[in-house]
């Protein structure tokens, strides 16, 4: 695939991707939208299959809305209400600290830099940029295996690591863009083109696929 050809490609993705019915899209309809919420669920998210990280969320949120009342939640209910995500104890921990972080030295209130986001208990690049790109409608390029996975088996790219995945896109790709690279890429991962044996037959890009395995 050339670079020249990713908007395009994105575009064609874009209209397929209401087809699919794919866990991050319900994800993205139940939980988006909002910085909080999406702070906590991508915390959540890693390790754990997105339809479980959906379901610890509601429960979650149904008792704590902000961190001055996840604060209220003692460690042992947080880590009832989001089990069983991955490594439940610890993400229990890290929500119970980032509400105290929020609350005593941000006002509450999520911060929109990715400076700021990166200094919060258990949040990485991946988890900061999403919050900046579906939180606060930033220009982000949110990078977990999916993406990564996908943008090099198409051969545009020639990555080892998440993080030249993201600087490589951010080079490809204008900022408007940014923003729609991961959930397009993560359903079209989880529906068409998955890790092992993925559908080149019923893929709607296989024409710009160069099928670098």
């Amino acid at each position: 695939m050339r670079k020249e050809e990713l908007p395009k490609v994105l575009g064609i993705l874009k209209r397929e991707f209401r087809k699919w019915n794919a866990p991050v899209g319900r994800m993205m309809r139940t939980h988006g939208g909002e910085p909080f919420r999406v702070l906590v669920c991508a915390l959540l998210s890693t390790r754990t299959r997105d339809d479980t990280t959906r379901e610890a969320c509601e429960r979650l949120f149904s008792r704590a809305k902000s961190p001055e009342e996840l604060l209220q939640l003692t460690q042992s209910e947080i880590e009832r209400l989001i089990y069983p995500v991955g490594f439940y104890r610890t993400k229990a921990k890290q929500l119970k600290e980032i509400a105290r972080v929020l609350s005593e030295e941000f006002g509450g209130r999520v911060p929109d830099t990715l400076e700021e986001l990166l200094r919060l208990p258990g949040v990485g690049r991946k988890v900061a940029n999403l919050v900046l790109s579906k939180g606060f409608g930033k220009p982000a390029v949110v990078v977990d295996v999916h993406v990564h996975r996908i943008t090099n088996r198409w051969c545009l790219i020639k990555t080892k690591t998440p993080e030249e995945t993201e600087r490589k896109l951010m080079e490809i790709l204008p900022p408007e863009l940014w923003g729609e690279v991961n959930y397009l890429l993560v359903a079209f991962g989880q529906s068409v083109c998955l890790p092992k044996k993925p559908l080149c037959h019923a893929c709607p890009i296989e024409s710009y696929c160069s099928k670098c395995f």
